[in-house]
């Protein structure tokens, strides 16, 4: 009785399942950090799981899309795809440009580049899953193609700035692949497999939270505010009103350009990765991490509350 009504209170705040898991994750990693980190199973599943709960997700969702149908999942993804990686490296790309490394009043192009071309595919996916079609839901498979440092280095590597490691991007897609696959030769691995996409969310949303400390806003700062402001309003509300005329005929709230106006949570590491490969970023890595680290924070916050507005109705 009591637990549902907690499940209950929490399906009512718009991305509830992926919002409240997640604060819970950013305040107990932020209060008792070492109790994260006594090992065993309580380590694996609060502290160490997203990228395995969230690779878990994408193989359930992948494995929804019938090939028949597949054209329609890739329109929609790539179409999301290509909007975040264009509106998002752009600005860091322009401000790296004309105001070299160190960026313009304290914000690093870097941090741009990390926070604003690399989507929070778990809030995506609970969003799709809360407010979007079965279609929107197939496309997270392919929207999560951005998440890690893939699409900052294919925008650097573009502009001659680094090499492109395309490990990572088969490293991203053998889960969709393996999703599809199972999916398409079995209906009853489909039908098993749709379970996960709501089961899940909660459990990735926490670890990616307990990557995140209320510290990383001190630290990021104005900046780093400003980065997520900016990351909402021009990949999130730019992709809204595109996809809100592209799809207009087939999807009935039109409102998933917002999903994508977010910062993945890997997103944090993605600085210290890129100085990897070109250590001229270096000097400028704990700068843009902690300002992506708040962008991560203001954009999760935020997003659902958003595209809760601008949804007419829910699934």
């Amino acid at each position: 009785m009591f637990n549902g009504k907690i499940l209950s209170s929490i399906q009512k705040i718009p991305g509830g399942m992926m919002v409240i898991p997640l604060c819970l994750g950013v305040l107990v990693n932020s209060f008792f950090p070492k109790f994260l980190n006594i090992g065993s199973f309580t380590t694996a599943v609060f502290k160490d799981g997203a990228l395995v709960f969230l690779g878990l997700f994408i193989l359930c969702t992948s494995a929804q899309i019938q090939i028949k149908t597949i054209g329609k999942t890739i329109k929609i993804g790539g179409t999301l795809l290509l909007l975040k990686f264009i509106l998002g490296s752009a600005i860091g790309l322009l401000v790296a440009h004309f105001w070299g490394y160190a960026g313009l009043i304290g914000i690093s192009p870097l941090a741009l580049l990390a926070a604003m071309s690399n989507a929070n595919v778990g809030v995506y996916a609970s969003l799709a899953e809360e407010f979007g079609t079965q279609d929107e839901v197939n496309a997270t498979s392919i929207v999560a193609i951005n998440e890690g440092p893939l699409m900052v280095f294919l925008a650097l590597g573009a502009s001659g700035l680094a090499s492109i490691p395309m490990i990572q991007f088969v490293a991203i897609c053998t889960p969709i692949l393996v999703g599809l696959i199972l999916g398409n030769i079995d209906a009853d691995f489909r039908t098993f497999l749709a379970k996960g996409q709501q089961l899940l969310v909660p459990f990735f949303a926490f670890p990616l939270g307990t990557a995140l400390d209320l510290g990383d806003l001190f630290k990021g700062g104005v900046g780093g505010i400003v980065i997520g402001l900016l990351n909402i309003l021009i990949t999130g509300g730019i992709s809204f009103l595109i996809c809100r005329r592209l799809f207009k005929k087939h999807l009935p709230n039109n409102v998933m350009g917002w999903f994508i106006g977010t910062t993945a949570g890997n997103a944090v590491a993605t600085p210290a990765i890129v100085a990897q490969f070109d250590k001229s970023w270096a000097p400028y890595v704990s700068q843009a991490t902690a300002q992506v680290a708040t962008s991560v924070i203001v954009t999760a916050l935020l997003i659902p509350f958003i595209a809760a507005h601008f949804t007419k109705t829910r699934r």
